[in-house]
């Protein structure tokens, strides 16, 4: 072997043994000084809630490598009691074990040399998170952000920076708890996957706006996911839900929220009418998320919300009983300011969602349905947040649907979110289609069937409180013939079933508008609140006065017909009740769709 070479090796072996050295010297001094700070910088980061506890830590300073067993972020509760105390604590705590967690290929010279700590990756083995929620009325309001002290601030005697590419985190197992009034609720996933990409803490980072939480982006994906509700009565289920906080987006499938039960099985368990309802969706997505407001204090504030391609079914069964309350103040925008989450949508998409309400009839045990296809629409400032709310009070839905899957309705609504009585507005338009639609839900329900009957359109334009409702409403239409049917099981002459008929066709209500002489009839509304309806049934109420105006049957009117019916021999008694079924129709007309609004306020 020539000189020279020998001059190599041994230069070589001198190196070889120096690292050697220095790693083993490193790994003997540095390993404590290096559990000592970690813990420091982990309790001094979180003002004390956290401590970092585990087994052993293996360091290899010539690999870059650092290995913590059995790891564990335990939270104290002694100093959450405090911060509660200090109105300081944040709805969310978080309690971690993990069997390993494996630092690996960091650079110990650019450590000695720069302070500037580079990690390639982070890995964890076998983690269990467990997420504590505990609601404090103090973290309800956006308000800015008070300077405190950052992570940087706690690393900054060590480190003039630390970056992280990559972290890896699979198979997670997790569970969240929600304690209301002393009581906890569970939610428990398994096998998630979390993803993490370009971790920087280092001066300027924390003011970085494309960073969370220092990190440039986390990916979390839960594959399919079914739990029953604590009321025993619901299951709520999605097929894949993906996070990804660089885009902002919360994305879920196949979103499903149903009893658990038949229909027949949830009234009986129930023991009264109340509504049942079955939500499916295809999509669920969140736009433009702060997903620190999420985490730090549960708070939806989000660009935009969609809603796409699904159904909503509420169903109700008259043959059980029905319990009543007062219904005053508790509007959907009233309902809406009284959540104790802070929630702050800019606008909510609704695309291609069939609605349909069913109601099981006592009388005539039969189930009609009504419904709203291919309901679009928007809804804007969706928020309770009352320091926005200030400059920007009105909260606005717009919709349209096709009704019975034939005329198309469109309707605007205002919500005055400041108002002490409940201020509102709507309007909207009805297009032509066949009057005839309506007997899926008439004839099962009032036993009558509409013979024929042309709704060029209708509109309707109205003001309202907690306690009235006025306005106009136009309803234009021809041909109007209604059949009043025999019960079901009842031998009854079709003599009679015709004088019935006849006297409402031709007696009680105008076939169109404008009537036989000509006459247009405009409904001019002035309605008082029963307390004990809703705001959807007060809403259908008052435009089924304007409706009954604009079909020739004021009050006076049913009063004089009443007493004319009276004299009648052929008609009797019967035609009193016609007058009552008449009645009975117009309500039935529009009932079924406030049934299925006021329940949805419950």
């Amino acid at each position: 072997m020539k000189p020279i070479w020998k001059w190599i090796i041994g230069i070589f072996a001198v190196i070889i043994i120096a690292i050697l050295v220095a790693g083993w010297y490193f790994n003997r001094n540095w390993k404590p000084m290096l559990e000592e700070k970690l813990k420091e910088v982990v309790h001094n980061s979180t003002n004390g809630l956290y401590t970092l506890k585990y087994d052993d830590l293996d360091l290899n300073i010539t690999l870059g490598n650092v290995t913590l067993k059995n790891a564990e972020l335990i939270p104290d509760s002694a100093v959450y009691k405090k911060m509660v105390l200090d109105k300081k604590a944040p709805n969310s705590r978080f309690h971690i074990k993990l069997n390993a967690l494996k630092v690996r290929s960091f650079n110990l010279w650019d450590v000695i040399k720069n302070r500037k700590l580079f990690i390639k990756n982070i890995s964890f083995e076998s983690p269990n998170i467990h997420m504590i929620s505990e609601y404090h009325a103090y973290n309800d309001t956006i308000v800015p952000n008070k300077e405190t002290k950052t992570l940087y601030d706690n690393i900054k005697d060590v480190f003039s920076s630390v970056n992280v590419r990559d972290i890896k985190i699979d198979n997670v197992k997790f569970k969240f708890s929600k304690i209301e009034e002393g009581k906890s609720s569970d939610i428990e996933l398994d096998s998630v996957a979390i993803k993490v990409h370009d971790v920087l803490v280092d001066e300027t980072s924390i003011q970085d706006t494309t960073r969370l939480f220092y990190t440039k982006m986390v990916e979390v994906d839960v594959p399919g996911f079914e739990y029953e509700l604590s009321n025993g009565f619901y299951i709520a289920k999605f097929d894949r839900l993906s996070i990804n906080t660089q885009d902002q987006n919360v994305l879920m499938t196949k979103v499903e929220y149903r009893p658990k039960m038949s229909k027949g099985q949830f009234f009986k368990s129930k023991g009264q009418n109340v509504t049942m309802a079955v939500m499916k969706f295809d999509t669920l997505r969140f736009e433009k998320l702060d997903f620190k407001r999420v985490i730090d204090d549960q708070q939806t504030i989000a660009q935009n919300v969609q809603i796409k391609n699904g159904s909503v079914s509420l169903y109700n069964d008259k043959r059980y009983p029905k319990k009543t309350s007062n219904k005053i103040g508790k509007s959907p925008h009233q309902q809406l300011l009284k959540l104790k989450q802070l929630i702050h949508i800019d606008t909510v998409f609704l695309n291609n969602v069939d609605v349909l309400y069913g109601e099981f009839s006592a009388k005539f045990h039969q189930e009609g349905t009504i419904t709203f296809n291919n309901a679009t629409g928007t809804i804007t400032n969706v928020t309770n947040d009352s320091l926005y709310l200030k400059d920007h009070r009105w909260m606005r839905a717009n919709f349209s649907s096709k009704i019975m899957n034939a005329g198309l309705l469109k309707v605007q609504f205002g919500f005055d979110m400041l108002s002490k009585s409940g201020e509102h507005t709507y309007k909207g338009t009805l297009g032509g289609m066949n009057a005839t639609s309506f007997n899926k839900i008439l004839k099962p329900l009032l036993n009558v069937k509409i013979g024929s009957g042309n709704i060029r359109s209708l509109s309707f334009d109205m003001q309202g409180t907690d306690r009235k409702n006025w306005g106009n409403l136009r309803f234009n239409y021809d041909h109007l013939k209604l059949n009043l049917l025999n019960k079901p099981g009842e031998d009854m002459s079709k003599t009679k079933k015709g004088i019935l008929s006849f006297v409402v066709n031709n007696i009680l209500i105008n076939d169109s508008n404008p009537d036989a002489n000509e006459k247009y009839h405009v409904g001019k509304i002035n309605y008082t609140r029963v307390a004990e309806h809703s705001f959807f049934k007060t809403l259908w109420q008052s435009l089924l006065e304007g409706i009954k105006q604009t079909a020739g049957i004021s009050k006076e009117r049913e009063a004089k017909l009443m007493g004319a019916a009276e004299n009648v021999k052929e008609v009797g008694q019967e035609s009193k009740n016609v007058i009552k079924k008449t009645g009975n129709f117009f309500k039935g007309l529009f009932k079924k769709k406030e049934k299925e609004e006021e329940q949805e306020e419950k």
